[in-house]
């Protein structure tokens, strides 16, 4: 088979070049030039049908088509819906999360309605159909494909009419137009562009797992994730048994969107009501703790934020778990100017309760209301906070705050501690608002002074 000509490509600037350099000749970055395969002059473009025509946007059909369950609730909603015919998935997540399980789940359930093809380059067939029997999946209407070579898995996928294709992982598919081996920047890039032509053109469904490296981003090229129409990204904890499912991208839907799964023996099962599994074991009122109403989503989820204070050495400790690091630093010296918190010389650790992280503005009232707590040992009476704190020590007013409010009183929260922005028309049967302008108003309303 003739091959085409490479060159190699800048990922920075795309500055292209004939020879390999460890540095690029045109911007000076270092290690980011990745081969790319080309056509070669007067031939055709790799693969393509006949050139398109401009059409006025008008007489495009505004049909979204039918979408296909995925056989998950959790799924569906951080999809939106369901599953798009000729849509291109991408899901990432950290080796051992439960990635291969939640397709193969997914995958077993699609193909109860349509043929729908599993392809493999990590695991042999055997080793699927294992863990599909201790899943207790129906394999009746499964189809397995053992195979990394995009061109054998498109002529599968052809002359089988699969409808939907399931590709674990995209680091292990190799384009035979490249001499580099399988997830390089190169390969990643040119078989994750030729999936995205099988699926638009043939209007089926791809769906690709992918890697993720050391500080979690997606393995391999940052167009992988542009070329995609949705990203998931799937997080938790390997010390937890529950698993976030979070929307990254979504071109079909709302990106933020989350689903909730717990990992057991036999698989993956969906949590339909995560704010009473993260403050279930929150029996009583304890030293050190509150709860946030945050917005994953279009989803208000309740979290408990617990705080420890300790007298500490030189320099002090400022260990956290589940939020952004210098967000506490700055909440604690807002805290010190603000009221004179003294927690100079002590150790201060931060943990959000169920192994889950939080990334809002929204839930520094409940971090000061656990952090005071936690400084004078005295217990917060039973409430939920909700709150963004500024530098001067504003509490200032955050989106979706009816939400967030009635998922407090349907947990059985008798009060919510809210700023004072959107507090006009905010009413709600059995549950009182507290407003707080200022931290200072927050921890006097904390000691009951």
């Amino acid at each position: 088979m003739t091959k085409e000509k490479t060159v190699f490509v800048c990922g920075e600037c795309g500055h292209e070049s004939y020879r390999w350099h460890g540095k690029c000749s045109a911007c000076g970055a270092w290690n980011t030039l990745a081969e790319t395969a080309v056509p070669k002059t007067g031939t055709k473009a790799r693969g393509r049908k006949a050139a398109a025509r401009p059409v006025p946007l008008s007489a495009v059909p505004m049909e979204e088509g039918e979408r296909m369950p995925s056989g998950s609730r959790e799924l569906d909603r951080v999809l939106g819906g369901g599953f798009l015919p000729g849509s291109f998935l991408l899901l990432s997540g950290d080796p051992g999360i439960g990635k291969s399980t939640l397709v193969l789940q997914t995958a077993a359930f699609l193909a109860r309605s349509q043929k729908v093809l599993y392809v493999s380059g990590e695991e042999s067939a055997r080793q699927i159909r294992l863990r599909a029997e201790r899943l207790g999946l129906d394999t009746a209407e499964f189809h397995i494909l053992t195979e990394t070579s995009f061109s054998l898995i498109k002529d599968e996928t052809l002359a089988g009419d699969y409808r939907a294709v399931f590709v674990d992982s995209i680091q292990t598919v190799f384009v035979e137009t490249l001499d580099s081996s399988a997830g390089g920047v190169g390969q990643v890039r040119e078989s994750a562009a030729a999936f995205l032509q099988l699926a638009k053109e043939n209007e089926i469904t791809v769906f690709l797992v992918g890697h993720v490296t050391k500080d979690g981003a997606v393995a391999g090229p940052r167009v992988l994730e542009h070329m995609v129409d949705a990203v998931l990204s799937f997080e938790g904890d390997s010390h937890h048994m529950y698993r976030l499912l979070r929307t990254v991208k979504n071109r079909f839907g709302p990106a933020g969107e989350i689903g909730v799964f717990e990992m057991r023996g036999d698989g993956l099962r969906e949590v339909e009501n995560p704010s009473a599994l993260f403050i279930g074991e929150r029996e009583r009122p304890a030293t050190g703790s509150a709860v946030a109403v945050t917005m994953e989503g279009t989803r208000p989820l309740l979290l408990e934020v617990q705080a420890l204070i300790t007298a500490g050495g030189y320099p002090p400790r400022r260990t956290v778990n589940g939020m952004d690091h210098h967000r506490l630093l700055m909440l604690l010296a807002v805290l010190d100017k603000r009221v004179n918190a003294a927690f100079q010389g002590k150790d201060v650790f931060v943990n959000i309760a169920g192994g889950l992280s939080i990334d809002e503005p929204a839930a520094d009232l409940a971090v000061a209301a656990a952090l005071f707590s936690g400084l004078r040992d005295t217990a917060v009476e039973p409430a939920a906070f909700i709150g963004e704190i500024g530098l001067t020590g504003e509490v200032r007013g955050v989106a979706h705050l009816a939400a967030r409010v009635r998922e407090a009183a349907k947990f059985g929260f008798k009060s919510c501690v809210i700023p004072p922005a959107g507090r006009d028309g905010l009413e709600f049967d059995g549950i009182k608002m507290l407003d707080v302008r200022d931290v200072g108003e927050l921890i006097a309303l904390i000691s009951g002074d």
